[in-house]
């Protein structure tokens, strides 16, 4: 069921009525009802995968929970018997066992992501290997499609098992309960990856109708809707009539394509993420934002401190901390130190940790080489700019008007940037890595640079008037992003007088409804990030 669908519309809106009429004891029972719900109609066989998923990690949870109270309690019991060497081997040995419990849950949960994830993309290229030394033999696999959002749901589900064995967030006890937490249906679609400390109370809880608080749960989507329907799903066209046939649009059209396409993909994933966080909103429940302003980052650091935040902060907490501080990554440390020298052994561990982080991170984005090229590529960069830190600093000491004080360097810097995260993005789009790098050759060897204005654009399936509106919704987005730079944009409106606050909601609500871009035979598009 697609966030732009009227079948959306009308399954919230019923839930709206409900949720605010039914005793509110009873609200979150209505969310999961409802959020079932929602994922069946995208596939019934789909709850095979989230029921597996939710009830491993809840009971995995409940043992390890058991075992830490049981610990203390006998602890607690035989304080005075015990020596400090027998508490400590108790201890290590209770802590295995907890180990197990976590070991095996991720397994199997990885286990069922990577079997209907990545399957198929293991076994073309084992085929491919097999080919290539002769081989006749071709391994073949039916196809199983890829449950909504199960990427989403079990990166949350393995941050609340760690979680709870670390003992941050108590184990729930009601699998009901839990079961919310994960199917949530709004962040189904394309997160944002909800902590359980944090999302719980507010899904638990229970929430008296505030008609503020649903206003302003109503314009974060309406906002949202703006930015994928006015100015997604429209370029959405162009970007792939250049990606369907990069040979004959080639050059200046790829360039043109990266940069339509990064503005594609800011406004579709931060539309779905204002629509997401604006039902939360509107049943009182607050959700983590995902994006600050990502496009305003002067270094790919900063971008990826401000792009997809719950995601990354989710690799750091639970896989680039664990891997860093691991027995292993620690002798590893020791050994680099002493062999390599103070300075270089240091960085080692560095390089490890951050390349399995990318690593992951590609590929849980997709089961393809271009992600997985893509995840390194962006490690590679990254890295290097560690390195070169020390000449930056002599650079902008020997050079003090060029640094980020400076407006104009600091709009270079950002130019710069953004025109980085477009050559990264066409790994997104491209069939194959050596398509990638082909077309990327192609911009400065095609030398058609004539089509940018001798109106070759208006064949791409756009016209004037497209590319118009597009244009003109892209410098809302922007006026809107600089305005924010000095608090919230709805309170700000909010304190307007009614007069202004109904011409600017309603006219937003008139631009969505007259320049979005469907009509008779309107096909919604999906979003992005729910292939993930």
């Amino acid at each position: 069921m697609l966030f732009t669908s009227y079948g959306f519309f009308g399954f919230l809106l019923i839930l709206f009525l409900l949720y605010y009429t039914i005793p509110r004891r009873f609200q979150w029972v209505l969310l999961l009802l409802g959020s079932y719900l929602f994922y069946c109609i995208s596939g019934p066989t789909n709850l095979v995968y989230i029921l597996c998923t939710t009830l491993t990690t809840w009971y995995a949870a409940r043992r390890i929970a058991a075992n830490q109270q049981r610990q203390k309690a006998y602890l607690r019991e035989h304080k005075e018997d015990l020596s400090r060497e027998e508490k400590k081997s108790y201890r290590e040995g209770q802590k295995k066992i907890r180990r197990r419990w976590v070991a095996g849950c991720l397994l199997l949960n990885l286990a069922v992501l990577g079997v209907v994830k990545y399957t198929g993309f293991v076994i073309a290229n084992l085929n491919g290997i097999l080919h290539a030394f002769g081989g006749t033999v071709e391994l073949t696999w039916a196809s199983i499609a890829l449950p909504m959002g199960i990427s989403f749901y079990t990166f949350m589900a393995i941050g609340y098992l760690i979680d709870v064995y670390r003992e941050t967030v108590p184990a729930e006890q009601n699998p009901f309960r839990f079961a919310l937490f994960v199917s949530f249906f709004p962040q189904l679609v394309q997160g944002p990856i909800g902590r359980y400390g944090d999302l719980a109370p507010g899904l638990l809880g229970e929430h008296p109708f505030d008609a503020h608080t649903v206003t302003r749960g109503l314009q974060r989507m309406l906002w949202g809707y703006f930015k994928k329907m006015v100015v997604a799903d429209r370029v959405l066209t162009a970007v792939t009539t250049i990606i369907g046939d990069t040979t004959a649009y080639s050059g200046a059209y790829i360039l043109f394509g990266m940069v339509l396409y990064t503005v594609e993909l800011y406004a579709d994933f931060t539309g779905g993420i204002d629509i997401t966080i604006g039902i939360a909103e509107a049943l009182g429940i607050p959700m983590a934002e995902n994006f600050h302003r990502p496009y305003f980052s002067k270094s790919l650091k900063e971008y990826w401190r401000r792009w997809h935040i719950t995601m990354c902060s989710w690799f750091r907490d639970y896989l680039f901390y664990p891997v860093s501080t691991s027995k292993w990554m620690l002798k590893i440390t020791k050994a680099a130190r002493s062999r390599l020298g103070e300075r270089v052994g240091k960085r080692i561990p560095v390089y490890l940790c951050s390349f399995t982080v990318w690593l992951a991170t590609g590929v849980w984005h997709g089961a393809s080489w271009n992600f997985i090229v893509w995840g390194l590529a962006n490690w590679v960069v990254l890295m290097l700019s560690e390195e070169l830190e020390p000449l930056y600093a002599k650079f902008h000491a020997r050079f003090p008007g060029l640094d980020n004080r400076n407006l104009p360097y600091k709009i270079f810097a950002v130019g710069r940037t953004f025109l980085l995260i477009c050559v990264l993005n066409l790994f997104d789009i491209t069939s194959s890595i050596g398509e990638t790098f082909r077309a990327l050759v192609s911009i400065f060897t095609a030398g058609n640079w004539p089509v940018l204005w001798d109106g070759s654009l208006l064949e791409l399936g756009l016209t004037g008037l497209d590319y118009g509106i597009a244009g003109v919704a892209c410098i809302i987005m922007l006026a809107v992003s600089l305005v924010q730079r000095r608090g919230s944009v709805r309170d700000k409106i909010y304190a307007k007088p009614y007069p202004v606050r109904f011409v600017l909601w309603y006219g937003l609500f008139l631009i969505v409804l007259l320049m979005g871009a469907y009509g008779i035979g309107y096909d919604a598009s999906q979003f992005i990030y729910n292939r993930f």
